[in-house]
């Protein structure tokens, strides 16, 4: 019976597809379980490599970079050019706010003004002679100077726009900081532990505080009292709420009062001032909508309204003005 069947040529071709069948579902199952378990590994790998790899790399680049631009700076100092600032002092205090916190941040500033002042215009002077037909020289002196102004302040609106996105991070995450920091207090960690645990588990959400309060935690651990580690972290962070929180703290450690009470009301309020920001922007809405509601559709709105009458007008009314 077996020998007729294989023998058949109906029969062999569907036994043939149905062993390919068994054999093909078989190994997908074996590959899809192995795939799944592949993707968790991977997975998990990149979650531990976000929480403690990539920090720590990004940091080491970051200092390269920034060791690299020192030592150009160095030597164009040694060179005998002196990139020192007037008012150094406001200067650093631009970008600290910025985030830049190096000491030698002023004049790696400075020199890439500097550079920028030639480099701009010296570009568009070879893309325009690499043209079949060189622009005449006044063209060339007067969009030489204005890329030379504009290179003069691309870096000063950089730091001013790094500087309010880095506002804008540390005001939006600054209540869930409070909210976790009142519950390591009341969990019963000290300020300074729960300064420390907060910063490490907000490294990934909210790097721009987890930052001000990393520095803040090995200042104390250096060995600098509660204010005056406190009022360096409201002048680092140049933002009003954490100088209004960093005061709390001050009068509150002077006082004697609990901290953990401190935290509640004044994390309750940072809440509040999120969702009134939020709704403002809310609010805001309609009127920024209307710009382009005005700009776009009011015109194409009045034109088939109005091209009607105005066909009408052209085929009646003017032949008769004409006397036709």
């Amino acid at each position: 019976m077996l020998e007729m069947f294989v023998q058949s040529s109906v029969a062999r071709p569907l036994l043939l597809a149905a062993i390919f069948c068994i054999v093909a579902l078989s190994a997908s199952l074996i590959l899809f379980g192995f795939n799944r378990r592949y993707a968790v590994r991977t997975q998990l790998r990149d979650l531990a490599g976000d929480l403690e790899i990539a920090p720590t790399s990004r940091r080491l680049r970051s200092r390269e970079v920034e060791g690299a631009w020192a030592r150009l700076a160095a030597a164009v100092e040694a060179a005998g050019l002196n990139l020192a600032d007037t008012n150094s002092e406001r200067l650093t205090q631009k970008l600290r706010a910025a985030g830049f916190n190096s000491p030698s941040a002023p004049r790696i500033y400075t020199l890439v003004r500097l550079v920028l002042i030639f480099a701009v215009p010296l570009g568009y002077v070879m893309l325009s002679y690499s043209g079949g037909q060189p622009p005449s020289f006044l063209r060339l002196y007067v969009i030489g100077s204005l890329l030379a102004v504009l290179g003069l302040l691309l870096p000063g609106l950089y730091v001013q726009a790094r500087a309010d996105r880095r506002k804008e991070a540390i005001i939006n995450g600054f209540p869930d900081c409070l909210d976790l920091l009142l519950v390591c207090v009341e969990s019963g960690l000290g300020l300074e532990a729960a300064m420390d645990r907060v910063g490490r588990e907000m490294v990934i959400s909210q790097p721009a505080v987890a930052q001000l309060l990393s520095i803040t935690v090995l200042q104390l651990r250096a060995g600098a009292s509660r204010e005056e580690a406190f009022r360096k972290l409201a002048s680092a962070s140049a933002v009003d709420e954490i100088q209004s929180f960093t005061t709390l703290l001050i009068q509150s450690d002077r006082l004697g009062s609990s901290i953990s009470s401190t935290l509640r009301v004044y994390a309750a309020e940072m809440r509040e001032k999120r969702r009134m920001r939020a709704e403002e922007k809310a609010h805001r809405l309609p009127v920024l909508i209307s710009i382009p509601l005005v700009v776009c559709m009011l015109p194409v709105m009045i034109g088939t309204l109005m091209l009607p009458a105005v066909v009408m007008v052209v085929r009646q009314v003017f032949p008769l003005m004409l006397g036709r």
